[in-house]
C-alpha cells in the first residue's frame, strides 16, 4: 500500500499539522479519529487493514488527519467561548485547507480534470466530527460513513451554547433547517452515498442517532442509519464488521 506522510503549516490553526494519505488512487476519503486522536491511529487501530481492499484496488485514497479535541471538546477546564472557537477553526481547517489539498491530490493521481467529492469517515467521536463534515458542507462532501457517534454538541459543551457550538450539534441544525434549503437536494442527489450506524449493545448511546433518523424522516432526506443489534458494541472490533459490510454500499 503506496502512503504518503505531510507536515504543513496551517495558517487557519498557525500551527503545524501531520496527516497521512493511504492509496495511489480512486475517490478521496478523509478518516478523522475517535477522541483525541491523531492521524496514525488509522494504521496503528489496524483500520487501514480494513480498508486495503478498497486502497490496493485504487477505488480510495485515504487522508487520515489530527484531531484538536484535546483543545476542545475534551477540554473540559478550559473557556467554553474559547473551546467552541478553536473547533470551529478546526473545521474551517479541514473545510478550507486539507479538502481542496486531498481534492487536488486526488485529481493529480487519477488524471480527472474535475474536484471529486469527499467521503467522511469516523468513528465515535470522530463520527460526530464526520457527520458535522457532510452535513454543513455537502457541496464538498459526497459521501459519508459514520459509526457509533454522539450527535449532539452538549457531549463536549454541556449546557452552554453560542453559534459557534450550535453549527456542530446536528440534531439542533438540522432539527431547524428548512424544508426549501439548497442542501436538501444535494443529501438526496443519486451520487451522494451517506451511511450512519450505530449498535445498541455495550457503551453505545444511540438515542441522537435515533433522533438524527426521525429529522431525517420528517424531511425526506434521503441518509441510511442503520441500527444494529444488542450484541453491537462501541469498539473497534464491531467497527471493523461494520466497515467490511458498508463500504460496498458507499462506494456503489
Amino acid at each position: 500500500m503506496e502512503t504518503q506522510y505531510f507536515r504543513q503549516y496551517s495558517p487557519t490553526l498557525d500551527r503545524e499539522m501531520e496527516l497521512k494519505i493511504y492509496g495511489h488512487a480512486g475517490r478521496p476519503v478523509l478518516f478523522v479519529p475517535c477522541q483525541d486522536g491523531r492521524f496514525f491511529d488509522f494504521e496503528n487501530f489496524r483500520m487501514a487493514e480494513k480498508w486495503s481492499p478498497w486502497i490496493e484496488s485504487g477505488q480510495v485514497m485515504v487522508c487520515a488527519v489530527d484531531t484538536l479535541d484535546r483543545e476542545t471538546w475534551s477540554n473540559y477546564g478550559g473557556d467554553l467561548g474559547w473551546r467552541s472557537w478553536r473547533h470551529e477553526q478546526w473545521m474551517q481547517y479541514l473545510f478550507n485547507e486539507v479538502a481542496p489539498f486531498l481534492r487536488g491530490l486526488c485529481m493529480a493521481r487519477n488524471g480527472w480534470d474535475k474536484p471529486p467529492g469527499i467521503i467522511a469517515f469516523g468513528c465515535s467521536l470522530g463520527a460526530t466530527h464526520a457527520v458535522n463534515l457532510y452535513l454543513r458542507r455537502p457541496d464538498l462532501f459526497d459521501g459519508l460513513l459514520a459509526l457509533s457517534g454522539i450527535y449532539t454538541a452538549a457531549y463536549g459543551f454541556g449546557d452552554y451554547s453560542d453559534e459557534r457550538v450550535y453549527l456542530n450539534s446536528p440534531v439542533d441544525y438540522m432539527a431547524n433547517m428548512p424544508a426549501d434549503h439548497p442542501y436538501m437536494e444535494l443529501y438526496n442527489h443519486p451520487a451522494h452515498h451517506a451511511i450512519i450506524v450505530v449498535g445498541t449493545g455495550p457503551w453505545e448511546l444511540p438515542d441522537t442517532t435515533l433522533r438524527l433518523r426521525d429529522i431525517f424522516a420528517e424531511k425526506g432526506i434521503g441518509i441510511w442509519v442503520d441500527v444494529w443489534g444488542w450484541d453491537s458494541g462501541h469498539d473497534w472490533d464491531w467497527w471493523y464488521k461494520q466497515v467490511e459490510y458498508h463500504i460496498p454500499h458507499l462506494l456503489e
